[in-house]
């Protein structure tokens, strides 16, 4: 058992382009430089205050609170459609009711899809990945102009 002071470990497994997102989403929120090797070293917990556990943790909360619209958002057939050997096990650290909660509701979601986990993994935390991604008009505050909405309706 986990105390309640300290991260739970646990594995997700994802594409290697997905886990690259996650890699980037977590360097911009802690400085995580190297998500593979960031937990390497770590049996099964991390102490609370870890700023890298925290951004972790941050991240599963987000995917466990909007759980039903990034199953809806999901590309399950795109994840479906990536070869077996070409998925990463990333190691992430999150609060132990939320850890257990989120593989809860992945085998739920596996299930219902009658799919692996590694389709389940990365469709849902590529949603999770794209929404917490700002467009570029949230970045720059600007709004789109009529040119920019008609030259994207007709690509």
């Amino acid at each position: 058992m986990v105390a309640d002071d300290r991260y739970k470990v646990f594995g997700v497994y994802l594409s290697e382009s997905v886990a690259d997102s996650l890699e980037s989403h977590l360097y911009e929120r802690a400085g995580i430089v190297d998500l593979e090797s960031y937990l390497e070293e770590t049996a099964d917990s991390v102490p609370a205050g870890d700023p890298g556990a925290e951004a972790m943790d941050e991240f599963v909360a987000g995917v466990l609170e909007s759980f039903p619209d990034l199953y809806d958002a999901a590309a399950f057939e795109s994840a479906a459609a990536v070869s077996h050997d070409e998925f990463d096990l990333v190691r992430l650290a999150a609060a132990p009711r939320r850890v257990s909660d989120l593989r809860e509701r992945f085998q739920a979601a596996a299930t219902v899809r009658d799919a692996d986990l590694q389709t389940i993994h990365t469709g849902i935390v590529e949603a999770a990945l794209e929404q917490a991604t700002p467009d570029e008009s949230e970045i720059t505050g600007e709004q789109p102009t009529r040119d920019d909405v008609d030259s994207s309706a007709q690509q």
